[in-house]
């Protein structure tokens, strides 16, 4: 967030000017005239709504990291589910292990030496195809310009229904989380 005075983010992150300024701020010597924006989650509604898409597009990097996270999990588990299966060596153990990776970034972002074995660990698994394609769809909800916003809340209703309906957990608590998203 380059127009934000405090750049750190993360709860763990140390930012010694952004100490400086609340310093200064205390003294009313500085205002902070804005901050990064925060994800508030509050109850979950039936649906998701224009306060709810807001929220979605103003957070929409902190809203990516967190189904980044969810579809790592979700690849770890399938590696786990392929341990047990016994195929400790197998070329699908590794396609999945390097998927884990890889998986839940952009396509362009994939080396091109890489794609091949991560089209195969998707392959190999449904449930990770399912994953990366709603996270697709996903992202498309905000770089459409051309729609307007009530079509835009009635997509993002839709991807909620449509992750809900999966059958994928990760997936159906992800869309419960972004419906209780405010602005």
């Amino acid at each position: 967030y380059p127009t934000s005075a405090k750049l750190s983010v993360k709860p763990y992150e140390f930012d010694i000017g952004w100490a400086y300024i609340r310093g200064l701020e205390m003294l009313g010597l500085a205002k902070v005239r804005k901050t990064p924006p925060m994800l508030k989650l509050g109850d979950i509604k039936p649906v998701a709504d224009s306060k709810t898409l807001e929220a979605l597009i103003a957070n929409r990097y902190e809203v990516m990291a967190k189904y980044a996270r969810d579809m790592r999990h979700a690849c770890a588990a399938e590696v786990r589910r392929l341990k047990a299966e016994g195929s400790r060596s197998s070329a699908k153990l590794a396609n999945m292990r390097l998927a884990r990776r890889w998986l839940h970034r952009d396509e362009d972002k994939i080396p091109a030496h890489l794609k091949a074995q991560v089209e195969s660990a998707r392959d190999h698994s449904p449930s990770l195809a399912k994953l990366v394609a709603m996270r697709e769809e996903l992202r498309l909800l905000w770089t459409r310009t051309n729609v307007s916003a009530e079509q835009l809340v009635a997509d993002l209703q839709a991807w909620c229904k449509k992750a809900e309906e999966s059958g994928i957990a990760a997936l159906q608590e992800f869309a419960l989380k972004l419906r209780a998203a405010h602005a």
